[in-house]
């Protein structure tokens, strides 16, 4: 029997054990997708307790904030509200969590626990309802006392290059210019260009959000298309200026439904005058941005991420009472691989198609996703049509499996970029390790098949690559 996440845990072969040990695990990280704050990154954050870590919980503001994988965890395990978001006390909800834990075999959230404490902790342990205090006091001492354990300490020891925050358009940026002034933070964070509020025209507070959007570039409000474009326009080439690498796009599902600027104008100002728009309508207005956004990103450079087919807030009671991210989406069924082509296609026309990354939370898009990369490849960078990682529910290790699987069958595995957290913790980069783990166990069991040669100079540059180097190179760090 092996024992519980050794030093080779999810490395089957002696093949995999080296190329994990030899070439992944030192690597750095390039964390290009997360949802962490750069005012704790700034301001150093320390945390009170383990429960503050990892539960999180309710705001000053009134919201929530948190890994909403976890509240999931708890609350299949029957766990009461008041303990997961509540105002319960921490060591309580701690204790809740620790109780629910061990049921959750075959669940990723048992590997990314126990290897967060191994990591950051030093436990050798397992997290259950009976180790639950030693665990408590230990990591609370630890926190309160190890200079490595604020939010800049467990970065510099994750060894992370960069990280890509998420940030709307209409942000101040302010503690990104914080940081990238601070010559004390080594870790290049640079904020990600998300303009989903503005994009989504159907969706309840897009008349307030146009009027902060116009706030931020200095105007009254944005009479028409025109000043709409512009006005983003305005906004991406400040987040340029501070670091921008990458935007990200948040879609129900991609839209494609071309219209004349005209055509677009007169459903946004029927949008701004109260008037509910049609299915057709906003999807016109929709296609028309990101279109427009499409070629800046490629002038500029920046990365397109377009994360689609996730049907959010379905406990619409749950939702109403704690808003969203919190727990309560699921996979949607779109089928949008004809608009993403015909997007990406339009962009192509003029030779201003970014660098694009697809993330469906749908596997059963892996495959349309693998034949569509193939279709808009060129000489701009290796793999510049990406499949982005296993994603959310998928982030897995069947998940995480099955999406490069795909990408080797019907791409270049070679030249993925790799792991990203998407997470709101700054204990999360243990998912990388868990991510390089797999990837070496899956490579290796190709070599010891006799599928792939045991060539030691092919090998140390595929996983170096998916690692580390590829995104390094995809995002000009």
């Amino acid at each position: 029997m092996k024992a519980f996440m050794d030093k080779d845990f999810m490395l089957q072969s002696p093949t995999a054990q080296h190329l994990y040990h030899t070439y992944a695990e030192g690597m750095p990280i390039c964390d290009y997708h997360c949802h962490l704050s750069p005012r704790e990154i700034y301001e150093d954050r320390k945390f009170e307790n383990i429960t503050q870590l990892w539960l999180g919980g309710r705001q000053p503001d009134g919201s929530y904030a948190g890994d909403h994988y976890k509240w999931r965890l708890m609350r299949s395990n029957g766990v009461p509200e008041e303990y997961i978001t509540g105002d319960k006390p921490d060591r309580e909800r701690f204790q809740k969590f620790a109780e629910a834990l061990p049921m959750a075999i075959g669940n990723p959230m048992y590997h990314w626990t126990n290897l967060e404490l191994h990591t950051y902790f030093g436990y050798d342990g397992v997290l259950n309802g009976d180790t639950a205090e030693e665990v408590w006091n230990l990591c609370n001492e630890k926190l309160q006392n190890d200079p490595k354990l604020t939010a800049r300490g467990l970065i510099a020891q994750s060894n992370v290059a960069f990280i890509g925050t998420t940030d709307d358009p209409i942000d101040s940026l302010e503690w990104h210019e914080k940081i990238k002034n601070d010559p004390t933070i080594e870790c290049i964070v640079g904020p990600s260009f998300r303009p989903d509020k503005a994009v989504n025209i159907q969706k309840p507070g897009f008349v307030e959000y146009m009027a902060l959007l116009a706030k931020s570039v200095g105007k009254e409000k944005l009479a028409c298309i025109h000043c709409v474009l512009d006005a983003l326009t305005e906004r991406l080439e400040f987040f340029v200026k501070m670091g921008c690498r990458a935007a990200d796009h948040g879609l129900d599902y991609v839209p494609y439904r071309e219209a004349t600027l005209e055509e677009v104008n007169a459903i946004y100002q029927k949008a701004m005058a109260g008037e509910a728009v049609t299915v057709e309508e906003a999807e016109k207005y929709q296609t028309a941005i990101l279109i427009h956004m499409g070629k800046l990103y490629h002038k500029h450079n920046v990365v397109m991420q377009l994360h689609y087919n996730c049907l959010r807030g379905v406990n619409r009671k749950m939702n109403s009472l704690l808003g969203p991210d919190t727990g309560f989406d699921m996979i949607n069924t779109v089928s949008c691989g004809g608009a993403i082509s015909s997007l990406l296609s339009k962009l192509n026309e003029t030779d201003e198609c970014p660098k694009t990354i697809i993330y469906s939370l749908n596997p059963a898009d892996n495959e349309m996703i693998g034949t569509l990369l193939g279709a808009f490849q060129n000489d701009e960078v290796p793999g510049k049509i990406q499949h982005g990682s296993g994603w959310w529910f998928n982030d897995q290790k069947v998940g995480m499996e099955n999406q490069m699987k795909s990408l080797a069958n019907l791409g270049i595995l070679g030249n993925f970029v790799g792991m990203l957290t998407d997470s709101r913790s700054f204990l999360s980069y243990t998912r990388h390790d868990y991510f390089r783990r797999i990837m070496c166990n899956l490579i290796g069991g190709w070599v010891d098949a006799g599928e792939y040669p045991n060539d030691e100079k092919a090998l140390e540059k595929i996983v170096r690559g998916i690692c580390f180097e590829n995104a390094k190179r995809y995002f000009n760090l």
